[in-house]
């Protein structure tokens, strides 16, 4: 699962940046244990066809059985606001009624005797399905639990599709089939769907036959072999075209409205990379027998991992136009990671869902960095480490594996998993890659088709390096926070001085961590790395001359916060000679605050050929082209960069600028920038000329293609009134 979180740097308040808000989540004082399996899943069959008009699901199932050690003579089944027609024990061929009551959410079935571990049985159930008459709540991650959904079934929305798909995590799958809804059980499926012949369908697993019927309806069989949680299992019918691509012989599906079919390759194009990437880097080649992803409406959140076949929202689709300005590889990459780490090896208990979504964000951190560079990953990197800050406050946050809490929807939150991933990644940095991924690999073999917790990583880990990593999962994995470093320094004859206090609040951990630190001199950049283990430390470093600047954490592993005055010069300094992505974002944010200082100003102007997009339209966009100074070593610059940069982003944040500044010089580029192909180019060349020339805002209007005003109506309409 993969929420939905922007990372939009131009609108990015600068009085917010780094200022924390705390969640508010109330914590049960029950401990959260997994749940005891008194039946294991082995095996389900589903035969289900679809009443559009009540929205209902008519099933029938055959579910297959085995006490998990102790003999059992009864059965309990997650249900939810089902009608039961008939629950029956599979006797060859012949159905034996069985007793059962039934509370609306809980079928508790009297077998006919006591089974044995060893001993398989079958129970049939014929039900129906009234997902719509559920009273349940979601989550921020996932917004509703109704499990099966009904999109435009009436088809009275005009230019709206009429879907049917699936969504079961975390247990609402037992709201459309009768299940054991709880993430350590796992079965094998056979799901037949009935639908109209007109439409598509897809499932988990292989599509193992097709039958026509008489009536305009079809019958879709899908298989799948290998065992998987019931919250994983899915349905979609609907009008989808597919785009056929394939890794290594497996089929990889991307299944779109026919409008964007013509741009699956465009959107999804990259996925048999990323599974050549993931299986390599892993050393468990990629699982399943199939990789299928479809684009469904009215999604309740960002993208569900099914075993294979991921669920994305309508937000990924995407024409070849809106791609130039934004894409979701990164959730592409997160649910394909989750074939992984999720699917394959499950988390045991919500309170472990740190092994599935902390590992899938971190998928998306390595995929970025294998692409486009280790840039991209520190970006990545940054954008996440943000995310989870602004969620706590004093270095305040619940512990990564959680036992206690409120709501199992709760785990779904920024520690799950922005923490998580960096947790992992800065565990990847002590370890070393190659013994890193090593114990993974041990991990996921040892655990496949199975479920995991972050002891049997840590088991792993020390297996395969010899080494004690408990003291760091204790740090990370069981107790809550972050540190928070304030660092203070000076320079006695050419002795330098550093005063680390770690000031995070009093009831969080005093945290033992490896801190680097790279200090310049005109000689050269001195590394040293030291080992926190207490409050305050105190280090003295020798120097052959006067430091000239000081990157505390250079590689931006640390997961918490790090407090440093710094003068004018340091900031100069940092962006210049110690450029990582984290080092150039706080340069300029620094520049941007104060624009009308010598070095504000010297760093904006320097940014405004950041290599990276984001950066360098924040750049642009905290220039002050008031002051004629600026205005005379930057206006060309920009002007430049509104005709010429390939990133939609800088040339939108170029063109607004320029309507700003209300030169005629520049009239050109504003009404030449409705006819580019970004929409967000064509916004902002609106916005600039509205600034800047209002009387002929609406001619230029009119030199939009009509793809464009289209896309662009919302704003057209506004614009129109003013």
């Amino acid at each position: 699962m993969r929420k939905r979180i922007a990372f939009l740097y131009l609108a990015m308040s600068l009085s917010a940046f780094g200022v924390s808000q705390a969640q508010q989540l109330s914590i049960d004082q029950q401990y959260r244990t997994t749940s005891t399996k008194v039946n294991n899943l082995v095996h389900t069959k589903l035969d289900v066809r679809f009443d559009y008009k009540n929205q209902f699901l008519n099933g029938k199932e055959w579910i297959t059985l085995q006490p998990h050690f102790y003999p059992t003579d009864s059965l309990r089944l997650d249900a939810k606001g089902m009608d039961i027609k008939q629950i029956a024990l599979v006797n060859g061929q012949q159905l034996v009624p069985l007793e059962y009551t039934y509370d609306d959410n809980s079928l508790l079935i009297k077998l006919d005797r006591n089974y044995l571990s060893n001993e398989k049985y079958t129970v049939y159930l014929d039900y129906t399905a009234k997902p719509n008459l559920l009273k349940v709540q979601g989550s921020a991650a996932i917004n509703d639990a109704k499990g099966l959904y009904f999109i435009n079934p009436d088809e009275r929305t005009a230019n709206k599709p009429r879907q049917i798909w699936t969504q079961g995590e975390t247990e609402a799958s037992s709201a459309w089939f009768p299940t054991i809804d709880r993430p350590n059980q796992k079965t094998t499926a056979e799901i037949s769907m009935t639908v109209l012949d007109h439409y598509v369908s897809l499932s988990n697993g292989a599509l193992v036959n097709q039958q026509k019927n008489n009536d305009g309806t079809r019958t879709d069989t899908w298989k799948i072999d290998l065992p998987h949680a019931p919250y994983l299992f899915m349905m979609a019918v609907g009008d989808f075209k597919i785009y056929r691509d394939k890794y290594n012989n497996i089929p990889v599906d991307y299944y779109l409205e026919p409008k964007y079919a013509p741009y699956a390759k465009d959107i999804f194009g990259k996925t048999p990379a990323m599974m050549d990437f993931y299986g390599k880097t892993l050393g468990v080649p990629y699982p399943w027998n199939k990789y299928a992803q479809i684009v469904c409406r009215d999604y309740v959140s960002g993208a569900m991992e099914n075993t294979t076949a991921t669920l994305h929202g309508e937000h990924v689709q995407k024409t070849k136009r809106e791609l130039l300005d934004e894409n979701e590889e990164g959730t592409i990459a997160h649910e394909l990671f989750h074939q992984w780490f999720g699917d394959l090896v499950t988390a045991e208990s919500w309170s472990n869902l740190t092994m599935n979504e902390s590992f899938a964000t971190f998928g998306e951190i390595i995929w970025h960095e294998h692409d486009g560079g280790k840039e991209k990953g520190d970006k990545s990197r940054f954008e996440k480490l943000q995310s989870y800050l602004k969620s706590t406050q004093n270095g305040n946050s619940p512990a990564l594996a959680r036992y206690y809490y409120h709501d199992k929807e709760d785990m779904f939150d920024h520690i799950s998993y922005a923490k998580g991933s960096l947790i992992l990644y800065a565990l990847k940095e002590q370890m070393g890659d190659k013994a890193f991924y090593q114990s993974l690999k041990k991990y996921l073999t040892e655990n496949s088709f199975k479920t995991g917790e972050p002891q049997q990583l840590r088991l792993a880990m020390e297996e395969v390096t010899g080494k004690d990593w408990a003291p760091y999962f204790n740090q990370w994995y069981y107790k809550g926070g972050h540190p928070i470093l304030n660092v203070t320094h000076k320079n006695e004859n050419n002795t330098l001085v550093l005063n680390i206090d770690q000031a995070q609040d009093s009831s969080v951990q005093t945290f033992q961590l490896p801190l680097t630190i790279d200090i310049y001199t005109k000689e050269g950049k001195i590394s040293k790395t030291v080992q926190l283990n207490k409050r305050t430390t105190q280090l003295t470093i020798p120097l052959a001359s006067p430091p000239e600047f000081i990157d505390i954490d250079p590689q931006k592993t640390l997961v918490g916060e790090i407090r440093i005055d710094k003068s004018d010069a340091d900031y100069r300094y940092q962006y210049k000679h110690a450029p990582s992505f984290t080092n150039r974002f706080t340069a300029l944010l620094f520049a941007m605050k104060n624009p009308k200082t010598t070095v504000g100003q010297e760093i904006l102007t320097a940014a405004l050929a950041d290599p990276d997009a984001d950066l360098a339209a924040m750049a642009i966009q905290g220039t002050d082209p008031t002051d004629p100074a600026v205005r005379k070593s930057t206006v060309n610059i920009i002007a430049s960069l509104a005709e010429k940069s390939t990133a939609s982003v800088v040339r939108a944040s170029a063109i607004r600028k320029l309507g700003q500044i209300k030169d005629k010089k520049y009239k050109n580029l504003l009404f030449n920038g409705v006819k580019d192909q970004s929409y967000m180019v064509i916004a902002s060349s609106l916005m600039a000329i509205k600034d800047a020339y209002p009387d002929q805002l609406q001619q230029a209007a009119k030199n939009i293609d009509p793809e464009a005003s289209e896309y662009l109506k919302s704003l057209l309409t506004d614009l129109s009134k003013l």
